[in-house]
């Protein structure tokens, strides 16, 4: 087969969100190319040098000026496109295909089953047992007034659970409220608008179903596109990894659950088809207006992100620890400060320097649950020995 017979979307091959993982097999270095959506149950493992090959596959070339620019046998690199393509690595027919059959399958079931969550504990008393563990390890930040919304990180447990705690521990008395939106961030997904999940949630405690009344009302007020890329969510920890502390503290409430985008990326292309947070903002505070009762809410945000995992030069040192921590309470305050759009401009002007991830759902909340007070009650900063990641992350109570 040359070039000139591959399906078009082959000739002009883009790749999909994916995960390189390294492994090995016996003695043999490989990179696993994990998909973040898991379209297929089939996985593709390659050696590395093939890897840096499969860097360049991004809809910028033809799959034959890749092949001559990387001096790779022809009949191979399209053995490789055709095997990347049968698992539903690159855009194209059979991607869309296994996507639109994945998502048949979850919405007959009606939620996304537990990923991210069951790292908690293999059962529901597990899981609740740990939680209790360390809400009993944390100090009581000692708030009286009502909580309406909190700051919490989507850390994995191991490294996030303090900050967890911390931001839950008011609401293990509190009474439940009608209904909890979380705005997490869309690291893997396809879509660059908010993205509203009209599915509910598994976890090993239960499921976490959506306020089916909430949602209706922001697809009639939105049209399909807030939700038209509902898969991402399948691909996402920032909501899911909340889930079970809510199911501790309030039991099976209702959730309202969205992907926020990054104010500072603009969309590839404003075409109207899909919901800019503004327009979020404004249907679901009009909504929640419409169906009464009491609303908490939910920021799922880390902050710093620095080290050479994230393409720095040099492992964090105490220097960098330190620099880190007053360039986060800078931001901090300046969030404290209670003002959405002076926070965004602040993270502009220094253009998020450290990689904070979730400035779009924190500034959200910010104008979602409009609060009067807003209090740190914890930062922490989680680093590997190495000093290859080091990732912060804050608990905030807001009033």
């Amino acid at each position: 087969m040359s070039f000139s017979d591959l399906p078009e979307h082959l000739q002009m091959p883009a790749l999909r969100g994916l995960q390189p993982i390294p492994i090995k097999k016996g003695d043999t270095p490989l990179v696993l190319l994990r998909d973040v959506f898991a379209l297929s149950e089939e996985t593709v493992a390659i050696p590395p040098q093939i890897f840096a090959l499969v860097q360049h596959i991004d809809g910028s070339k033809t799959a034959e000026e890749i092949a001559k620019a990387t001096n790779a046998p022809p009949e191979q690199f399209i053995e490789l496109l055709q095997k990347l393509d049968s698992v539903g690595l690159l855009w194209g027919p059979t991607s869309k295909k296994l996507e639109e059959e994945k998502l048949s399958d979850l919405k007959s079931i009606g939620y996304f089953p537990a990923k991210a969550s069951a790292t908690l504990g293999e059962d529901g008393d597990a899981c609740k047992a740990a939680i209790q563990k360390w809400f009993e390890e944390t100090e009581d930040p000692e708030i009286e007034e009502t909580i309406t919304g909190i700051v919490a990180p989507h850390l994995d447990y191991n490294r996030g659970w303090p900050n967890y705690a911390s931001a839950y521990y008011a609401w293990q008395n509190a009474e439940a409220p009608d209904r909890i939106v979380i705005l997490g961030t869309n690291h893997f997904g396809n879509g660059d608008g908010v993205v509203l999940s009209t599915l509910g949630f598994d976890t090993p405690i239960g499921t976490a179903n959506i306020d089916q009344k909430v949602v209706q009302s922001l697809e009639s007020k939105l049209g399909s596109g807030v939700s038209v890329d509902v898969l991402d969510h399948s691909a996402e920890h920032s909501i899911e990894l909340h889930l079970p502390w809510i199911q501790y503290c309030f039991g099976d409430v209702p959730i309202v659950a969205a992907l926020i985008p990054s104010p500072l990326i603009e969309m590839i292309e404003d075409d109207g088809e899909r919901t800019t947070t503004d327009e979020f903002i404004r249907a679901l505070g009009d909504t929640l207006s419409e169906v009464g009762g009491t609303t908490y809410f939910v920021s799922s945000a880390d902050l710093s992100h620095v080290g050479p995992q994230f393409g720095e030069p040099r492992p964090v040192d105490d220097q960098r620890k330190f620099d880190v921590e007053r360039h986060d309470r800078e931001m901090m305050a300046k969030f404290m400060e209670n003002d959405a759009d002076q926070f965004i401009e602040a993270m502009k002007w220094n253009n998020n320097a450290t990689r904070w991830c979730s400035i779009g759902n924190m500034s959200a909340v910010l104008k979602l649950a409009n609060p009067s007070e807003i209090e740190l009650i914890d930062y922490r900063q989680a680093c590997d020995d190495r000093g290859a990641v080091l990732v912060s992350s804050c608990a905030m109570m807001l009033s």
